[in-house]
């Protein structure tokens, strides 16, 4: 559906959602006290990740660093350590890194507009429309994979979500449509519908206040939209990890500081896969004595755009060395954040098992 028909369309779901929203709407941390910095810091860790998995994550942030001042002053180290397990890391680098602009430059006050929102470091335009109308009050769309869901079942849109112009062109609708003064609880209710009823397989059709109004449904197509055209497929790297440990401590390196995972901590590895003699010669070359080898389970982590997988050797050795840094359990939980294409399983396994639990 297109032209006046889809704008009187969007506008009477409008008020449906409205509806449905106040009576449906789940109790959330950021929810219950909306202030700018937690609905912020709220709004980038859900970037690609759901709400369940988020809700502990947000809870340990905001007792550590409850205001935009302790986390423009809070060491990258800190950061990423609080972020450990949720991935995208680049999402807390940028948000540190704007939590310094707005001390910096807007005297420590975050932007309450979506012009203002777009100059902060990370910050797109779904982060700044929902920053600006769930905190501020600005009448701004905000539009997530939920919301184009949504969208192109209601109003039955074959063309590529993925596509940057009909992003656009459901942004400019949506906007067209908000009603006014209540865009935040719009976004959210969208957002909310999306997320419960309206999902990705098997949309719960019988539950939504959109049913009778619904394009696709009317046609009988809801499952087959939205249309996204296929993902090219993911590059595999395969790699040979080493979990060396010595005097109950773990061998460790930085990744760098820019590029995939940069910053953070992870084991010693290499490109490709070394069977048992080849491993063990790779591991002298770095100075090192070591026991015999013991094969670990291999493992495989999945990033939007590649595939490690690796194959796992773990040996105690003589004593450290390998310009690595030996960590101990408790440094472990404090200070080193380990990304979880690194199992803490395997920490257990190669003789750590005391830090298993303290860096889930």
């Amino acid at each position: 559906m297109t032209g006046p028909g889809a704008e009187a369309l969007l506008a009477r779901a409008a008020g449906r959602l409205l509806d449905w929203y106040g009576a449906h709407a789940r109790p959330l941390p950021w929810r219950d006290n909306p202030q700018p910095y937690r609905v912020w810091v709220s709004e980038v860790m859900l970037q690609q990740t759901r709400i369940e998995a988020v809700k502990p994550y947000f809870a340990r942030f905001m007792e550590a660093l409850p205001t935009v001042g302790h986390l423009a002053r809070a060491p990258e180290d800190q950061v990423l350590k609080l972020w450990e397990g949720l991935g995208y890391y680049s999402r807390a680098r940028s948000l540190h890194r704007a939590a310094k602009d707005v001390m910096e430059k807007y005297g420590g006050e975050i932007p309450g507009t979506v012009k203002g929102l777009l100059a902060l470091p990370g910050v797109g335009r779904y982060t700044a429309g929902a920053v600006a109308s769930i905190a501020f009050g600005e009448d701004a769309a905000a539009v997530d994979g939920n919301v184009l869901r949504v969208w192109s079942r209601l109003l039955c849109r074959e063309e590529d979500v993925l596509s940057p112009a009909v992003r656009k062109r459901a942004e400019e609708e949506l906007a067209a449509a908000l009603p006014s003064g209540r865009a935040g609880d719009f976004n959210q209710a969208i957002m909310e519908l999306g997320e419960v009823v309206c999902v990705p397989r098997s949309p719960r059709c019988g539950g939504c206040p959109l049913e009778d109004i619904c394009e696709a449904r009317a046609l009988g197509v809801e499952g087959s939209l939205p249309v996204k055209a296929p993902k090219k497929p993911r590059r595999v790297e395969k790699r040979t990890v080493f979990w060396l440990t010595c005097g109950g401590k773990v061998a460790l390196r930085q990744r760098p500081g820019k590029g995939l995972l940069a910053g953070l901590w992870e084991p010693p590895s290499c490109e490709g896969w070394l069977e048992g003699p080849d491993a063990l010669a790779f591991l002298q070359g770095w100075g090192m004595r070591a026991g015999p080898l013991r094969a670990l389970p291999p493992t495989k982590h999945v990033f939007s755009h590649l595939e490690w997988h690796m194959h796992n050797w773990a040996a105690q050795v003589e004593a450290p060395g390998g310009g690595f840094t030996w960590a101990s359990p408790g440094q472990l939980e404090r200070d080193m954040a380990l990304p979880s294409a690194f199992s803490p399983e395997l920490l257990a396994l190669a003789g750590m098992g005391a830090a298993v639990e303290n860096v889930k």
